[in-house]
């Protein structure tokens, strides 16, 4: 039987099968994935305790100091908020600036993966032995660099092993580590304040499974080398490998993907810096409970909202893929634009109905993780998809989630600690990001027809 064409997939009638191995790498980098964001949010789980250890009562000299200082001026008010803020901070920056380098290094992947995990494990292992709010700054740093060179070649190994038609749901089964992974690091840090240890263990416990999932990347093999009878992937040149500033102009010239950067930017910036905050936020500001409790609470929420949310996104944008043009943006959109009212329910409802608004909000924010993730990739061709996920992650980051934690806590600080006020100004962007997204589906088939065309 002969498949239709369709605008994202044209005149495809007989599409590959995965190729071999898929199943055991998808679980393998589902799984890194995971452990990959319980060490990002088990360090948000333990910020009052964080501050109450390396901030409020130690005096700072130094860089520290200096920071205080000038973060005192410009506020013209206490900036503990604004410091902790700086931790969030610190491990994006690494993370974005490394993360185009060390994608593009000639070295084996899964090997650079391996790589990348090891120091990350080692450095969150660090964290936990940190004395000086110095010292933690440091060691977040190089937990960024060592995801570095995990973030921008995990969904591209993805997309080699999958075919455009089932790409949706294999990257949706990749980015439900995410929910799951972050109500996993609040969980622990819930668990770990519960069971009335120090801040420090939260990261000790991430150690252990990062160095084993290091180890068995060691023993993978690369995807390229199984799909090239299918001509999926095509290895890059040396002139390829060398003109990178060159491929970035060119993906930026994509319409698709330069609009699908910048929804992905508005939505960085507005819930990366909200989920850096939530713990603290609804301990000591809303009141729902003691931190242990709102760990857990928030945790179950993500895990439920998170995972529903980033496999039904996938599926009903793929299911969709034959029928609406541009289904992957639409579908993102949309549900952008429900996250934003679910957004003001959160902040202003009471507790424990606010709750409701929690889980709503979550929903729809990881509604569109597999759909934007896949638009992403099949807009690009397979050979310069690791160098245009390095690129989206440097821009997404570099104006999103790196800037707004530092933002928020300062508009809070600066608003005389009223979290909702820095809530409410950022969170717009959900709006925009929703928007961006709809109006930039008109150019997605076009984009990923010319890929798909050229790669038959």
């Amino acid at each position: 039987m002969t498949q239709n064409a369709s605008p994202e997939n044209p005149g495809s009638s007989a599409p590959f099968k995965a190729a071999p191995g898929a199943l055991a790498a998808m679980i393998l980098l589902v799984s890194i994935n995971l452990f990959n964001y319980i060490d990002r949010q088990v360090l948000s789980a333990v910020v009052p305790q964080i501050k109450e250890s390396l901030l409020i009562h130690p005096d700072h000299s130094g860089v520290v100091g200096f920071l205080l200082n000038v973060l005192t001026r410009l506020l013209g008010s206490n900036p503990d908020n604004a410091m902790v803020g700086l931790l969030g901070m610190a491990f994006m920056v690494s993370y974005m600036l490394f993360s185009p380098f060390l994608s593009a290094l000639p070295i084996k992947r899964w090997w650079l993966i391996a790589g990348g995990i090891t120091i990350w494990s080692l450095a969150s292992g660090a964290s936990g032995l940190a004395t000086t709010f110095g010292a933690l700054l440091l060691t977040r740093c190089f937990v960024g660099f060592g995801e570095a060179a995990y973030g921008p070649l995990a969904p591209t190994i993805l997309s080699d092993y999958f075919p455009v038609e089932k790409r949706g749901q294999a990257m949706s089964w990749f980015y439900l580590a995410i929910p799951v992974g972050s109500a996993l690091g609040f969980v622990m840090g819930g668990l770990v304040i519960s069971a009335g240890l120090s801040w420090n263990w939260a990261f000790y416990l991430v150690l252990p499974p990062g160095i084993l999932l290091a180890v068995f990347c060691l023993f993978r093999r690369d995807p390229s080398a199984a799909l090239k009878t299918q001509k999926t992937v095509t290895e890059p040149t040396p002139a390829e490998k060398k003109n990178i500033w060159q491929a970035y102009k060119q993906f930026w010239a994509n319409k698709a993907f330069r609009a699908n950067t910048i929804a992905m930017t508005a939505m960085t910036f507005a819930i990366g810096g909200i989920g850096f905050w939530m713990p603290t936020y609804f301990q000591e500001y809303r009141h729902a409970g003691s931190l242990g409790q709102v760990n857990m609470i928030f945790g179950a929420i993500l895990v439920v909202a998170g995972l529903s949310a980033t496999l039904i996104g996938g599926y009903v944008a793929d299911k969709l893929r034959l029928k609406l043009k541009g289904s992957y943006f639409k579908v993102s959109g949309w549900a952008m634009l429900l996250a934003f009212p679910c957004t003001l329910g959160m902040l202003y409802a009471p507790f424990p109905f606010a709750w409701v608004f929690v889980f709503l909000t979550c929903f729809c924010l990881f509604f569109n993780t597999g759909p934007a993730n896949t638009a992403l990739a099949n807009v690009i061709a397979p050979q310069q998809r690791a160098s245009a996920f390095a690129l989206n992650l440097l821009i997404i980051h570099a104006f999103g989630d790196v800037l707004s934690p530092l933002a928020i806590g300062a508009m809070a600080d600066a608003a005389g600690n009223n979290m909702n006020a820095a809530f409410l100004a950022v969170s717009g962007l959900v709006l925009v990001g929703g928007f961006v997204w709809i109006f930039g589906a008109k150019h997605l088939d076009e984009d990923t027809r010319r890929v798909a065309t050229a790669h038959e």
